[in-house]
């Protein structure tokens, strides 16, 4: 009796251990399924940290930015839970980001342009002072020229640099010339040699004025005015209205011999509006045919490369060109 009863306890006892010992394994591989080891982040790039914690099943979460002169720019500074702890998956992994040193040295933006310079002063943690400007031979429009503080100067995060930046060369001014009773084509030869341009060119009468000539302008004369200022005039027309029953005039243009293409322009002046009937290049010796109407408020001007080769106004009996290379023929009536 005592005999079985030994046996009983001691197979008891075993299956007892068994139980427990699966149970104790089956949990043990359960909670290893579920938990990982949280590895070393402190100065690691913030990408490579959420690479590793993205591919572990865990989250990240920044809980702020604080200068550190130990940690460089955007690597984890502190994590919390440390390294080598065991934790579940899907937990939240918090991190401080460095934002590097909290001085640093002024970056040299001289030569550069100035939207450069602004995104460099960005990221190093600067920001915008005051922008001056000014003309200079060598810095072209928009270059910085010197910076305040210089470059290699330690500064704080935050601090503003202020820029002066080039205009491009200064340009050339010139007193506005008094063009009162020019006829027109005399007046546009005068402003095309003067590098100024010409803007709207509109038509009055007036019987106690002489005619085709010009009557006011804008700039007056004796103003300084800068290359490629735009100059309008007031022409006195030598009829009361606008003649339209002149018919049409055909112009011919020919380009000048020579090797390359030239830019040819053919603007027109009517009704009050200054606008281009032809903007192409051509080649050496080519062609142009075009209709104008005959009206005494029409100009037409043909310019080459840029420069004006012809200005030809076209008022009632003007049968000759002001340059021998425009033909007109007259409608037949």
């Amino acid at each position: 009796m005592r005999r079985f009863f030994k046996i009983a306890v001691l197979l008891g006892a075993f299956l007892g251990i068994s139980g427990i010992s699966g149970y104790l394994t089956l949990r043990f591989i359960i909670k290893s399924e579920d938990t990982v080891v949280v590895p070393e982040l402190a100065g690691k790039d913030v990408v490579y940290a959420l690479d590793v914690l993205t591919d572990l099943q865990l989250n990240i979460k920044v809980s702020g930015f604080e200068y550190r002169t130990d940690v460089p720019k955007n690597h984890v500074a502190y994590q919390d839970p440390g390294p080598g702890t065991e934790v579940k998956k899907h937990r939240d992994v918090r991190i401080m980001i460095s934002k590097g040193p909290k001085t640093l040295m002024a970056p040299n933006l001289v030569g550069m342009d100035i939207r450069q310079a602004y995104i460099i002063m960005e990221e190093n943690g600067l920001s915008r002072g005051v922008l001056s400007r000014t003309f200079g031979e060598r810095a072209a429009a928009d270059e910085v020229i010197s910076q305040v503080p210089p470059s290699g100067t330690v500064v704080m995060r935050g601090d503003s640099i202020d820029l002066l930046a080039g205009l491009g060369r200064r340009p050339v001014t010139h007193m506005m010339p008094h063009l009162y009773g020019l006829a027109l084509e005399d007046a546009i030869i005068i402003l095309e040699r003067m590098h100024l341009g010409f803007g709207q060119i509109q038509y009055v009468q007036r019987d106690d004025l002489p005619k085709d000539v010009v009557m006011e302008q804008d700039p007056p004369s004796g103003y300084q005015v800068a290359s490629g200022t735009l100059v309008n005039l007031t022409i006195n027309r030598a009829e009361k209205g606008r003649v339209l029953d002149q018919g049409l005039s055909l112009f011919h243009h020919c380009v000048p011999e020579g090797f390359l293409k030239k830019h040819i322009r053919i603007r027109v002046n009517a009704f009050g509006m200054l606008y281009d009937l032809y903007d192409v290049f051509v080649g050496a010796g080519e062609h142009l045919w075009f209709l104008a109407l005959q009206d005494p408020g029409t100009t037409v001007f043909a310019y080459e490369d840029g420069e004006l080769v012809l200005s030809y106004p076209l008022l009632r009996g003007s049968d000759v060109p002001l340059f021998p290379d425009l033909e007109i023929e007259q409608p037949k009536r």
